[in-house]
């Protein structure tokens, strides 16, 4: 259960500018009041459980959706390969078992009966045209350059999948959980995502977008049916009026969106409940180096050291999260556990961002300004919030930071585009194994290839990457992964500002929730109507 932990935001803004101050009140303020438009009045069906989103998801098909929702909701929908466990280590899912009898050969052997939400069995042809679609332009899709090293899939009997490498590739078993892939039937096009079929634990019934996405339990799952018959994901773009539904019994569970000043307020209400455990969800800014003033690695790092994290954190997020000091969990065998104490670690320096703008020849003018650039965000409320915080710190240094705002499909297209200086958006679930370095950072992976959206290249980064993914050597991966991490730091394309504690609030009405450290939506699969 959630403590009630109310931190004094004027206290903790103490020493700050009465500007800054009057800003975070403003903003926890606005956070608490609920808005009284667009709400349901309606209670939910006995036997359908609503889950609140922030936004659509982009498409329901595995191979083409990548922000978080349509993310959240394929692994439902759809099963991977292979699963993860707590320890981020491989198990089996459609794969019942797996070899790897040489590096540039993996085998894997189907669960033997498992059928497909509308009654066709799983195969061998299944997996390969998941993958084979995306590589042969059925599909498009940014994850098609994630099974470059894939020259063949071969298919000797039903049951067995054999993938053929022209290297080496650590990140494909990765690349094969649901969270990554979904296996698709035989012969899904390019409107598949209209009405998905997956064996995962829900099955498809309809979808509206900007409205709703409803799913009913899967009669047929191999891994369980779910006690929770029918589950309708409703559209309330607002975090207002998110919060008003769960305190009208109107909506039954929000995970994560809810601005975190609301939480004291949802955790006195006879009918709620808050689980919380800690997150791998982490917060961001990425730099369009190819912008005249970010491409000065110098800029960015100023921007690094003007923004106050710390304070965000107690005031913003009311210390529901820590500062992220690599992408990956701090527990991963991966993570760079000395990132924190390395020179060129970024805390709350405004002196020295100062420092960094005169060195890279952005003097002040005449009304105090450097240069002006923009923060492009959805119109979450915290994402709204955020800039506005983000706005203000950065014109203590001298940078006008404008913020434009658009609905997620907007925001979300123009940031796959490059059309942005900077974003601000979240990891969500990609970043717990050590190939999220790749899909974000190396020169491969720009777009539409896969989520290098800021066009950063740093050729030592590209070589570090190639020789983490294709040895079998795990101390020596280990050691490419912290220089990567170093250069990451050094060069600083993005700045990783927190990982947010799995925050998940329901009404009492529903039981066995145990919210995923990643932010994902899998314990639905287990949980249930109170008796």
């Amino acid at each position: 259960m959630y403590p009630l932990r109310r931190a004094p935001v004027g206290l903790l803004c103490w020493g700050r500018s009465p500007m800054f101050k009057r800003l975070l009140v403003c903003a926890a303020l606005c956070c608490g009041l609920p808005a009284m438009v667009g709400c349901r009045s309606a209670q939910p069906e006995s036997d359908t459980v609503v889950v609140l989103l922030e936004n659509s998801p982009t498409s329901l098909d595995p191979r083409v959706g990548t922000d978080a929702v349509s993310e959240h909701l394929h692994e439902l929908i759809f099963d991977g390969l292979v699963a993860t466990d707590a320890q981020y280590n491989f198990m089996p899912s459609l794969a019942e078992r797996w070899e790897e009898p040489d590096p540039l050969t993996y085998i894997f052997h189907l669960r033997p009966g498992v059928l497909f939400q509308d009654g066709r069995l799983l195969s061998s042809r299944d997996v390969a045209w998941t993958i084979n679609s995306m590589r042969d332009g059925v599909v498009i899709s940014a994850k098609t350059n994630t099974y470059a090293a894939v020259t063949g899939i071969e298919t000797p009997d039903a049951g067995t999948v054999i993938f053929h490498l022209s290297r080496p590739d650590n990140s494909l078993l990765e690349n094969l959980t649901a969270s990554a892939m979904g296996i698709v039937p035989y012969g899904s096009g390019k409107e598949f995502a209209q009405h998905p079929v997956g064996t995962g634990a829900f099955r498809f019934v309809s979808a509206s977008m900007d409205q709703e996405v409803v799913l009913d339990a899967n009669g047929r799952s191999w891994s369980g049916v779910p006690k929770i018959k029918r589950l309708r994901f409703a559209v309330v773009p607002d975090a207002n009026t998110r919060t008003l539904e769960l305190e009208k019994g109107t909506a039954d569970i929000s995970v994560n969106p809810t601005t975190m000043d609301t939480l004291p307020v949802l955790a006195t209400k006879a009918n709620l409940a808050i689980e919380e455990a800690p997150g791998t969800v982490v917060q961001y800014l990425t730099f369009n180096t190819r912008d005249a003033a970010l491409r000065d690695a110098r800029v960015r790092r100023a921007i690094g050291f003007a923004i106050d994290r710390r304070l965000i954190i107690q005031t913003l997020l009311r210390g529901h999260a820590r500062p992220a000091e690599s992408l990956l969990p701090a527990a991963h065998w991966a993570h760079w556990q000395s990132a924190a104490t390395n020179p060129a670690h970024i805390e709350y320096d405004p002196h020295r961002a100062e420092q960094l703008l005169d060195e890279a020849g952005y003097r002040r003018g005449a009304d105090g300004m450097r240069f002006h650039t923009t923060l492009r965000t959805s119109t979450d409320e915290s994402a709204r919030l955020l800039a506005a915080v983000l706005q203000q710190q950065l014109a203590g240094v001298g940078i006008a930071l404008n913020i434009q705002s658009n609905e997620f499909a907007t925001f979300y297209s123009d940031v796959v585009h490059g059309a942005f200086s900077i974003y601000t958006l979240r990891w969500v679930g990609g970043n717990e194994q050590p190939s999220i370095f790749s899909y974000a950072f190396a020169t491969w992976r720009e777009p539409p290839n896969g989520g290098n959206r800021g066009f950063y290249d740093n050729p030592k980064l590209d070589t570090l990457l190639r020789e983490a993914e294709q040895s079998g050597d795990q101390g020596l991966r280990k050691r490419d992964y912290a220089a990567v991490q170093r250069i990451l730091l050094e060069d600083l394309p993005a700045i990783n500002l927190w990982a947010q504690n799995a925050i998940v609030v329901h009404t009492k009405r529903i039981a066995g929730i145990h919210p995923s450290p990643s932010g994902s939506m899998g314990f639905l699969k287990n949980a249930e109507l109170a008796p």
